[in-house]
């Protein structure tokens, strides 16, 4: 059975940080590319960013950059998601996809909620 379990997400300060872990089972993660993409209330889920399958390769939104580092660990299956800096404006479900060819799988996401 595939699956993408994320976790890590919860209630955080301006300012602060949080790392979120997608884990993936039922299929070769390690051939996959993988992002991380979030949905805020009212708007359309959007690409955070990006990691090709072997790591080599990586790409962040604007709003992201600088803030956020993707990475992944393929012996673990897992892809991560470090966000520093958290502004009120991160606020959303935080969705993990992975990808190759055709093939591609959603995780059920993990609400990020940033607030003083």
């Amino acid at each position: 059975q595939v699956q993408l379990v994320e976790s890590g997400g919860g209630l955080v300060q301006p300012g602060g940080s949080l790392r979120l872990s997608c884990v993936a089972s039922g299929f070769t993660f390690s051939t996959y590319a993988a992002s991380w993409y979030r949905q805020a209330p009212g708007k359309e889920r959007e690409l955070v960013a990006d990691i090709s399958s072997l790591g080599t390769y990586t790409n962040y939104a604007d709003s992201v950059k600088g803030r956020f580092t993707i990475s992944r660990d393929n012996a673990k299956n897992t892809v991560y998601l470090q966000m520093n800096s958290l502004k009120l404006e991160d606020t959303a479900v935080y969705y993990c996809y992975a990808i190759m060819l055709h093939l591609q799988y959603w995780g059920q996401g993990t609400q990020v909620t940033v607030s003083s």
